[in-house]
């Protein structure tokens, strides 16, 4: 690559992701802050039964829907009489390259080659890379991962390795990088370079390859209960899986199935430093992505993300780190299922709330992902060990994030918390203070926020007055 400066990639910036996406975001926005975001959804140029057919074609879509009985009467044995609701989990390890991204990248990859790039490129340390690569390699085009992957000591955490060896196994060529804003500038140098396609998680092409996935859970249970489920849970980084599965539940007509969001609850931790970046044992799934782009979505690689998960989510629980590794292996335990860790922090967030309903309820976690070397919990904590992270057993709720990693003594001694949407609300209103609001922008925040206008109103009057 030849020497780049960052102030020219700065000025044209929106030229390049324009010429990388092939969408024109301009002309969704309206005259305030706000924009036209179904109008942005509807620009993939594909309905949802192409969508559907070109997931079929690619190996992807259509994942079991398993009812994982032993692991509800597990939970039922922490339950007052009557509650433990069935706990089910869309087994999407099954997609090809083993994870629901293969659902984003399928639509991505087919998009760019039906408009003639030769190649695709995507910034991601996680399963999205060796999603994209697998469907680039069934299309034909070149593949290139950005990683962000090293701190300063060139440390490496074993997830992430395992994926690069993923991406690498499909063909693609994984550029890995240390913490920081290089990722952002060479993956706009390699756009511009390259004229690739810019597979990103957060456009609709991504957005609308998940819808399938909350389609089919509907469907599933419609079929199988002849009922619809009363929670699915996901879990929540970008936004995008809990946003597409929303929309996937609302076009099967489930409306009234609440949606739940779960992070690892890793606050504390600032993803950009050096010395927190590999104090993590998880990649991806926690709050120090939840957050963050939930309170601005549009902090990502398009100018505006089709990724907005309040407009969607009912209820936020973040879990530690200890109780997900304890979940991780009563799956395997109990149902035979050995998954990796993104899907059971969901799964620990089920397990805890299936106590507190009825047992005729059904609650569903909406995804799983494959395992491997890296990806296996006993790596992961080694290297923890290795970083001087020390781990206990106890009470999950001491655990503190880039010290210790807490595991519940039993299934019993697993707690989680609720983060106050509210809050979240509050922290996304702060940048329009000083904005001159519209009805219009009004509008928009109800639509953004999932709240009537009114309450949005009383929200930003909060905000001014805790500022004074």
């Amino acid at each position: 690559m030849r020497k780049f400066s960052t102030s020219d990639l700065d000025r044209r910036k929106a030229e390049i992701i324009k010429k990388s996406v092939g969408i024109d975001y301009n002309e969704y926005e309206n005259a305030g802050v706000g924009f036209n975001y179904e109008g942005l959804m509807s620009n993939t140029g594909y309905s949802f039964d192409i969508v559907q057919a070109i997931q079929k074609t690619n190996m992807v879509g259509n994942t079991p829907l398993v009812e994982l009985s032993n692991l509800t009467e597990y939970a039922r044995k922490f339950s007052k009489k009557g509650y433990g609701a069935r706990i089910f989990l869309k087994d999407e390890a099954a997609n090809l390259s083993g994870s629901f991204k293969a659902r984003r990248a399928a639509v991505s990859v087919k998009k760019a080659k039906d408009l003639g790039y030769k190649g695709v490129i995507a910034a991601t340390s996680g399963n999205y890379g060796a999603a994209v690569a697998a469907l680039a390699a069934k299309h034909g085009l070149k593949c290139i991962i950005v990683q962000e992957c090293f701190d300063s000591n060139n440390l490496a955490q074993p997830e992430i390795l395992e994926k690069a060896r993923a991406c690498e196994a499909y063909g693609a060529e994984v550029i890995q990088l240390s913490v920081g804003p290089e990722l952002f500038y060479i993956f706009l140098q390699l756009l511009d370079e390259t004229g690739y396609f810019n597979a990103s998680l957060y456009s609709p092409y991504g957005i609308m390859g998940i819808e399938t996935l909350g389609y089919e859970i509907a469907e599933d249970m419609k079929l199988n209960e002849d009922r619809l489920p009363d929670i699915v849970i996901c879990t929540n980084a970008g936004g995008g899986n809990l946003t597409g599965t929303a929309r996937g539940l609302r076009r099967a007509g489930a409306d009234q199935t609440k949606v739940y969001g779960a992070s690892v609850d890793l606050q504390g931790l600032h993803m950009a430093s050096d010395d927190d970046f590999n104090r993590k044992s998880f990649t991806t799934g926690h709050t120090g992505f939840g957050l963050p782009f939930a309170i601005n979505p549009d902090r990502s690689d398009v100018p505006r993300s089709a990724a907005r998960p309040m407009r969607y989510m009912d209820r936020y629980f973040t879990v530690n780190q200890g109780s997900v590794f304890f979940i991780t292996e009563a799956l395997a335990i109990l149902e035979g299922m050995e998954r990796g860790p993104a899907g059971n922090t969901s799964l620990a967030v089920a397990f805890k709330l299936a106590q507190t309903m009825p047992k005729d309820q059904i609650i569903v976690v909406q995804e799983t992902e494959y395992s491997g070397a890296g990806k296996h919990h006993q790596p992961q904590l080694s290297f923890a060990k290795k970083n001087g992270i020390e781990l206990l057993f106890g009470n999950p709720l001491d655990e503190i994030p880039g010290k210790t990693i807490v595991f519940p003594k039993s299934a019993n001694d697993i707690k989680i918390k609720e983060v106050p949407l509210d809050r979240i609300r509050k922290s996304y209103l702060k940048k329009y203070l000083n904005e001159d609001i519209s009805d219009e922008d009004m509008v928009f925040f109800s639509e953004e926020l999932n709240v009537p206008k009114d309450k949005v109103q009383a929200l930003i009057e909060e905000v001014k007055h805790e500022r004074t």
